[in-house]
């Protein structure tokens, strides 16, 4: 019996598998377990087990790099490849091209896993959700111009909000290349200044949808530096775009109804706050013209020219109190001289020689007795009217 080496030994049982038809292009059902995925190589290596044994399993990076979600330790798999020994180590082992979640298609557990990576990362968290601007003044559609989105969002902005300018960009929605068609549109709009941008395309199967399904539109949709509104156009499951947007809206039309204000209500709210502005002008125009002629009665008050006409007005009164008091005064004398005179009158000599009297007169003084006078002396006799002269021819005392 020849002597061989364990190299011969392995390369021969390796041919002999490989030269099985039997167990090339199978499909191995089991659970994973021991899942390691090399970061340098991109090689991943595992075992597929079920109640009673176990498989290693490798996939090559070539391979690896087409699965649509990330194989984990528990998953129930099919997979498909061919028996072979890994001559080195003299161990058989499962050469896997491609694995099938058991259970559930492969894009469905794909969409799961990049759903619960992004929402690890905070990219569906509602505390990154920013505000949509009530006023855009430029409104960026992303979506295929040649679809009928395109026109419905146009056509709602148009009747609602005229004022702002729409900013369409045309994209694939859907294909192998819709992904970073869509992201370089969401990147176009944002550089063109819009304020809000718009993100979808209307109705479609979920093939159709898988654009919107993909991390690189759900990462362009959430680094976009504007907010932005995802209109896929479905209304049961969300998409990863509808996720990462700041807001999702189920069409296009009720996106572009979220993105712009009515102007029909605008303009009522402006008429209401004119007319309030209005009223509140004029009562705020009322109280400062109270304030202000009050404030000027009182610098009218204390003005000089003021302080001048009430001491005018003063003066003229003391004037007159004086006046009065003088001519009171003056009248009060005058009755009194009045009277005075009366009495001065009743008693003047003047009055008594009108009653027959005479008065007389000797070297001008009066004579009050006959002893004043002797025989032979000249007087001059005084009567209330007119005067004589006569000579005195005897006296007795």
């Amino acid at each position: 019996m020849p002597v061989i080496t364990v190299s011969q030994v392995n390369r021969y049982i390796s041919s002999k598998l490989k030269g099985d038809r039997l167990l090339q292009g199978i499909m191995v059902k089991g659970e994973i377990s021991n899942f390691v995925c090399h970061y340098k190589s991109g090689h991943c290596y595992f075992t597929l087990k079920d109640k009673e044994s176990g498989l290693k399993a490798v996939m090559f990076a070539s391979a690896a790099s087409r699965l649509k979600f990330q194989p984990e330790d528990g998953m129930e798999v099919i997979a498909a490849g061919s028996i072979s020994v890994f001559e080195r180590d003299g161990a058989y082992q499962l050469y896997v091209n491609d694995i099938i979640p058991e259970g559930a298609g492969k894009e469905s557990v794909a969409l799961e896993q990049l759903k619960k990576k992004l929402a690890k990362e905070g990219i569906f968290a509602e505390e990154h959700k920013r505000r949509i601007p009530e006023m855009p003044r430029k409104i960026g559609v992303v979506t295929s111009l040649s679809g009928a989105a395109v026109r419905d969002v146009i056509n709602v902005l148009t009747r609602r909000y005229p004022l702002c300018e729409v900013y369409a960009v045309d994209a694939l929605v859907q294909g192998e290349n819709a992904p970073q068609s869509v992201c370089r549109g969401i990147l176009k709009a944002e550089n063109a200044g819009c304020d809000i941008v718009i993100v979808g395309r209307g109705g479609g199967s979920s093939e159709d949808l898988s654009a919107f399904n993909t991390e690189a539109v759900a990462r362009a949709v959430y680094g976009c530096k504007v907010p932005v509104i995802s209109a896929v156009g479905h209304e049961v499951d969300y998409t990863v775009a509808d996720l990462a947007a700041d807001m999702r809206a189920p069409t296009p039309s009720a996106a572009a109804e979220l993105a712009a204000p009515d102007i029909s209500v605008i303009s009522a709210k402006t008429d209401d706050m004119r007319r309030r502005c209005e009223k509140g002008f004029s009562a705020i125009l009322e109280r400062k013209a109270a304030l202000l002629s009050s404030v000027a009665s009182r610098l009218a008050a204390q003005s000089p020219e003021n302080q001048l006409n009430v001491m005018s007005e003063k003066l003229e009164g003391i004037g007159k109190r004086l006046d009065s008091a003088v001519n009171g005064c003056l009248e009060r004398n005058e009755a009194r001289l009045a009277g005075a005179a009366v009495k001065l009158d009743g008693l003047s000599p003047l009055k008594i020689l009108g009653r027959g009297y005479s008065l007389v007169y000797k070297n001008n003084s009066l004579v009050r007795t006959a002893g004043d006078i002797s025989q032979g002396d000249t007087v001059r006799l005084k009567f209330g009217k007119g005067e004589a002269e006569a000579k005195i021819i005897g006296k007795s005392e």
